[in-house]
């Protein structure tokens, strides 16, 4: 047996996995969980405790070693995933944070982006060329910007090389080899709108447009490959680091989705869908964003995203905002209790709306409210908006496929594989076959994101020859076909009106 421990640090919890794998195929030995205070300082505004995340990690691996009865010197190799564009900026000669980091989901830098785009009209087209992306908050270059600028001194220590930048992954490399290791992976280092996703390096002009320094950077890595050992110091061995990728491509990963035209979409906190395109990069007409995939071997696969901000926390909402239910799990048997949402549509942009509309300042609504509207109903499209806005990426990954000579035979979206909290809402996922049109499949292991990162260290430490060596051990659980009927048409076009309702841009 290989005994790989995965780091699943999320947005809102930090988790510890240890796999038993046997060739390929994996055994879950055992896990813990912490989950991750949200601080809102302000209003849009998302931050986290780069110290607690710390302090966590440090205590879901002692909980999940002591689970598996295992001691650190028995796990072959380390592999971290992580929320991404969340940024950290700490001191490097003390490890201490300078201030919280700023989450993804934060939306203070909103303002900021809509100038430059207004002081610079060719912006976006120049950033998309470079790295994929689009000017908005959601990337790491503005929050970092941010932070040096906010902080009193940041900006010059950090000319003076006295300050580290990173994403989670980063962060936790850092602490783990007690401040040996400054690095990142290629697809986490393609979130921060400051890697060209062409030649794989930090972008001297990009640098400079968003007034970064060099030193604050970490060295980019393959997400599978030696990133230093644990300090033995903190759970008794030297344990190896060999894998690292951000949640949405780890997850790739998890469900074998490695071949072009192979979709997957995670269903957590936000909603992710990522259509792998090989060593093409795809440059989107729909506002989808262009992103790495992976990079095996100095070997770049690429992938088409579509990023929705809000999913399961439309859920968490209903929980804590309207308390219609006292815990997430009961929001399936709550939206049973109607036949339909009886044309009610939750909009959930409380954070702005990711792809494709990318408007930050669009605010969540619902619509269609009469008399006999009960929470019921209102559970109901609340669980409908997580495919509503699934069917929004589906119809931009195809129209960015259609024409496109040598590629388009390539791609046959027909099925989704499905992962993430919200996939094991067996309503959820069967309306999401029926609004999208598609096969919706379910893993046998739905913890995705986490075995990606696994198999990453289980071929970052040559346990295995290549990850196609994995496509055998993905198991289907259920298959979620869509059923024959005409409301597709109305269902649609009740969500376009009520996204263009909310829109500000």
């Amino acid at each position: 047996m290989t005994h790989i421990l995965a780091i699943d640090q999320g947005t809102t919890s930090t988790r510890a996995l240890i796999f038993a794998f046997e060739g390929t195929t994996p055994r879950l030995l055992a896990s813990a969980q912490i989950e991750l205070p949200q601080h809102f300082p302000a209003d849009g505004w998302v931050e986290h405790d780069a110290a607690q995340i710390w302090e966590h990690t440090q205590l879901v691996i002692r909980q999940a070693l002591e689970k598996a009865k295992l001691q650190a010197a028995q796990i072959n190799s380390i592999g971290i995933t992580n929320q991404r564009e969340t940024t950290v900026l700490w001191d490097r000669a003390t490890g201490t944070p300078l201030h919280n980091a700023i989450v993804w989901q934060d939306r203070r830098t909103g303002a900021s982006c809509e100038k430059m785009k207004a002081d610079k009209p060719e912006l976006e087209n120049w950033l998309q060329d470079k790295t994929g992306l689009l000017a908005d908050p959601y990337f790491s270059a503005t929050k970092l910007y941010w932070l040096l600028e906010h902080v009193p001194g940041a900006r010059d220590r950090a000319e003076k090389g006295e300050l580290a930048f990173g994403t989670i992954d980063s962060w936790l490399i850092y602490k783990l080899t007690g401040g040996k290791v400054h690095a990142t992976d290629a697809t986490n280092a393609s979130r921060t709108l400051l890697l060209n996703i062409h030649t794989q390096l930090w972008d001297p002009e990009l640098l400079a447009y968003f007034t970064i320094p060099a030193s604050v950077l970490p060295q980019v890595l393959d997400s599978a490959a030696d990133y230093g050992l644990c300090d033995p110091a903190l759970f008794g061995a030297a344990i190896p680091i060999r894998g690292v990728a951000g949640d949405q491509q780890a997850a790739a990963v998890g469900q074998a989705c490695l071949e072009p035209g192979m979709l997957k979409s995670t269903y957590g906190t936000g909603c992710f869908a990522l259509l792998t395109t090989g060593t093409t990069a795809i440059r989107s007409r729909n506002r989808l964003l262009t992103t790495i995939a992976l990079r095996i071997s100095g070997q770049t696969t690429y992938a088409l995203e579509g990023s929705i901000f809000v999913a399961g926390a439309a859920v968490q909402w209903l929980r804590d905002g309207l308390k219609a239910i006292t815990s997430s799990t009961e929001v399936e048997a709550l939206a049973a209790q109607v036949e339909s949402s009886n044309g009610v549509i939750v909009v959930p942009a409380f954070t702005g709306l990711g792809a494709p509309y990318w408007d930050a300042g669009a605010r969540g609504a619902i619509f269609g409210l009469t008399r006999d509207t009960s929470l019921a109903h209102i559970a109901k499209a609340t669980q409908e908006s997580m495919a509503f806005q699934t069917m929004d990426l589906i119809d931009a990954f195809k129209s960015d496929l259609e024409g496109r000579v040598g590629v388009a035979a390539t791609f046959l979206i027909g099925t989704i594989r499905v992962d993430g909290g919200m996939s094991r809402n067996n309503a959820v996922m069967q309306e999401l076959a029926d609004i999208s049109g598609l096969h919706v499949d379910r893993p046998a292991i739905t913890e995705t994101t986490a075995l990606g990162a696994a198999y990453l260290a289980l071929l970052g430490g040559g346990f295995i020859p290549a990850l196609d060596a994995i496509k055998s051990s993905w198991q289907l659980d259920r298959r979620f076909s869509p059923l024959p009927s005409d409301l597709a048409p109305r269902w649609e076009k009740l969500w376009k009106d009520a996204v263009s309702r909310v829109r500000t841009n």
